[in-house]
């Protein structure tokens, strides 16, 4: 029932913003077009692999001929498609996107979709758009502290006008969703921010149940989202973070970003935090971070220590932050600070009237409306959910969950029943892979009989 519920409305919400078909001539023109409807953020106008060519992903093998590795490596705009669903071992090989202008649309792949185990995704490009794909990154079967420290999906280097939308990434041994890069690449601040991940957006994600007790050489390392020092113009937005230990998100020295609309439910020691560490900056100067949190909301859960506060501040670096309309309540749903320190340094919170950044076009929903609306629309396919999916949503609506240490705490990595469909590019419009009508998608659910 669950499923079904969440599956209407999240195709009902697809095909409305898809339901005018669009043409493909000139597509690479269209500098002012968005990335796909209700795309928001500094990236929002990215063309992604628009007018490209397309390519078809037709097997669920690691590497080779017509596997999804090929095509991300793949040189040239390029529109990434699935004739397969099912699930693509990466046997600890991580996925590298250093090719630039691609669209990975995971929403074509026949029912269960596309979902990725045992490995995660690097990307050192420009202009990327990836949706309706899953991550499970999973401990590997490794030896507990024996170095196997993989993120879900993480930007290296100058990554720019980069979208991830509508994914599930979880059970990474290093962060689940995050953006890096180098520190201090270049003479200046301003040359610094030019040098490293910048204009990203992390939108309608579920990023959850980082593993804890699993393959890091630190050991403890259930994370959500690390965005490194100097990242600037990154939104974080709609997505849902459960079950995380710490960084939901952590925003490092002078980090320039805007958080708004996400469910933080079940953090362990922090939720929101931002952290300049000294012995990582040395002689340099230390830049002020940014940061805007509008409409969140923290739900305690039973990994939640008491006290927490919604947004916490460690470390040397001074913060400005502007926070409006955010909800933070434990088990009980009795009001938690919305703001805590844990440094016994001078840095300081510096609280300003208006944000400090925001991007163009966006527009909040009431913190009272987040909830329901990540519910129903955080994550790879809703209209298609898979048990992961469905059981951790479910858990969160309940109040239910914890934080683990392995994949094999629940059931172990999926295991889904293989599936192919010929790509008809007749179903979709080629300039934001939004579905012309509902026969792109009415196939997958009828597939799995939800």
């Amino acid at each position: 029932m669950i499923r079904r519920i969440l599956a209407t409305t999240a195709m009902a919400t697809l095909l409305a913003a898809g339901g005018v078909a669009v043409s493909n001539a000139g597509a690479a023109e269209k500098a002012d077009q968005l990335a796909f409807p209700g795309a928001v953020g500094w990236a929002a106008h990215t063309p992604g692999g628009r007018g490209g060519k397309i390519i078809k992903v037709t097997n669920l093998n690691n590497e080779g001929p017509g596997s999804f590795r090929e095509a991300i490596e793949t040189k040239g705009p390029r529109i990434i498609v699935f004739e397969v669903g099912g699930v693509i071992d990466l046997n600890q090989k991580t996925l590298k996107l250093d090719e630039p202008f691609v669209t990975i649309a995971g929403q074509t792949a026949p029912s269960p979709g596309i979902t990725l185990i045992r490995g995660g995704m690097d990307v050192s490009a420009h202009d990327v758009v990836m949706q309706h794909i899953r991550i499970r990154v999973g401990d590997a079967g490794a030896p507990k502290k024996s170095g196997w420290e993989e993120d879900a999906f993480s930007t290296m280097k100058a990554a720019y006008n980069v979208i991830v939308d509508h994914c599930s990434l979880t059970w990474a041994t290093d962060e689940n969703l995050s953006a890096s890069g180098p520190r201090f690449n270049g003479n200046t601040p301003e040359e610094w921010r030019e040098h490293t991940s910048h204009r990203i957006t992390y939108s309608n994600n579920i990023i959850a149940e980082g593993l804890a007790r699993a393959t890091h050489l630190k050991i403890e390392h259930s994370k959500g989202s690390l965005i490194h020092d100097n990242i600037t113009d990154i939104l974080i937005v709609g997505n849902l973070y459960a079950h995380n230990v710490e960084r939901s998100p952590l925003f490092k020295g002078g980090v320039h970003g805007v958080i708004v609309n996400n469910l933080i439910y079940d953090p362990g020691q922090r939720a929101v935090h931002y952290n300049l560490q000294a012995e990582e900056w040395g002689d340099h100067p230390y830049q002020v971070g940014q940061m805007a949190a509008v409409g969140n909301v923290l739900r305690a859960g039973p990994s939640t220590p008491t006290p927490l506060a919604f947004l916490e501040i460690g470390g040397y670096g001074d913060l400005e932050y502007y926070g409006k309309d955010n909800i933070a309540v434990d088990r009980a749903g009795e009001p938690l600070p919305l703001m805590g320190r844990y440094t016994t340094s001078p840095a300081k919170v510096i609280e300003m009237d208006k944000p400090p950044l925001w991007p163009e076009g966006l527009t909040p929903l009431p913190a009272a409306e987040v909830q329901k609306s990540v519910l129903h629309n955080a994550g790879a396919r809703p209209w298609d959910r898979d048990y992961d999916d469905v059981r951790l949503l479910a858990d969160v609506a309940e109040g239910r969950g914890e934080i683990i240490n392995s994949q094999d705490d629940i059931h172990g990595y999926p295991n889904e029943k293989p599936s192919t469909r010929p790509f008809n590019p007749a179903d979709w419009n080629l300039d934001d892979m939004t579905p012309r009508t509902a026969t792109a998608l009415d196939a997958k659910s009828k597939a799995r009989g939800t």
